[in-house]
């Protein structure tokens, strides 16, 4: 796989746009993922807060297919504070 460069959420199209190091680049649609990974509150909030604060994490996460073993792992950053 090439270099990931850059990573950005764009908010109007709901997309995570990545760039690789030989000019190539990807967007990932995040309505997608949440579709298919988040299956609980718990998860999707996790999701949202990963494209909001660490979209290079999570586009790594996504491409390399381990998005699902991540969520099993519990969520913690998307977790509402008591």
């Amino acid at each position: 796989m090439n270099k990931l460069l850059s990573c950005r959420y764009n908010m109007d199209t709901n997309r995570v746009e990545a760039r690789f190091a030989n000019g190539s680049a990807v967007a990932i649609d995040c309505s997608a993922i949440e579709d298919e990974y988040g299956n609980t509150p718990a998860q999707r909030s996790e999701l949202d807060w990963l494209r909001y604060n660490k979209p290079l994490e999570y586009t790594q996460l996504v491409l390399s297919g381990e998005i699902e073993h991540y969520l099993s792992l519990g969520c913690e950053h998307g977790r509402p504070k008591d």
